[in-house]
């Protein structure tokens, strides 16, 4: 059953809200891409340390997890380092950070979400599966590798790679989908911020709110909800 609006698909207020004639067929998704920080995997003690600690070293402000967190809509690492450092960053900076934030992961481990194997394994035998994230290729390569993700995906995306169009422009996610071989149109963005609905609707594509990760009260900027991983194949109609 597709819902185009934005209800969650596991609670029963939202679906009672919703008509049979709110209710229409899309056409068939061929891709689903997803978002990585708080969508595919809980990084939301690895990746602020690993800011806080680099910056603090390079002569930056001493960073509270929160002002991070905060921080990812600016866009992949260099362009927050740059930000919280009032200054241009060399390629060994941003390598010192990478090395940091593996260093955490190490420290820490970083896991997928409950469910999020088995929604991947589900989607693959029915849809091209990609990744987006405002994060640059290197944080790809640390935590997909440390959460066990890195060979889940069809196509990975940095926005490193269309820096510095970063989200909400669209252009992160078109390159997936081209890297997929899809149209825009026949896939759905999976993300737990706003601003990822946003980037979603840009492209054309279907936004879908992850709130698996965290509260997310206000899903406005989105098409559809779902609370939880194992029900994203239902909501999109691949089942």
């Amino acid at each position: 059953m597709w819902i185009p609006m934005w209800i969650s698909v596991n609670n029963p207020t939202d679906m009672a809200a919703v008509s049979s004639a709110a209710m229409s067929t899309p056409p068939r998704l061929q891709a689903v891409v997803f978002d990585m920080d708080g969508t595919l995997i809980d990084s939301s003690w690895v990746v602020p340390a690993a800011f806080i600690a680099t910056i603090a070293e390079l002569g930056g402000p001493t960073l509270k997890r929160d002002e991070v967190i905060a921080s990812y809509v600016i866009g992949t690492p260099a362009a927050i380092m740059e930000r919280f450092l009032g200054r241009p960053i060399d390629p060994s900076e941003i390598d010192g950070y990478h090395a940091r934030l593996r260093a955490e992961t190490e420290l820490r481990g970083v896991h997928p979400y409950p469910g999020i194997v088995g929604t991947l394994e589900a989607l693959a035998g029915s849809v091209a599966l990609g990744m987006f994230t405002n994060a640059d290729l290197g944080n790809v390569d640390v935590l997909l590798e440390a959460a066990g993700l890195q060979d889940r995906f069809d196509a990975l995306v940095g926005a490193d790679e269309v820096a510095p169009n970063f989200k909400p422009a669209p252009d992160g996610l078109l390159l997936a989908c081209e890297r997929l071989g899809v149209t825009a149109a026949s896939t759905a963005y999976v993300g737990d911020s706003p601003q990822d609905g946003e980037t979603a609707h840009h492209a054309g594509s279907v936004a879908v709110a992850a709130r698996w990760g965290h509260p997310m009260r206000d899903v406005s900027a989105f098409d559809l909800a779902v609370d939880r991983p194992m029900d994203l194949p239902d909501a999109l109609g691949l089942t």
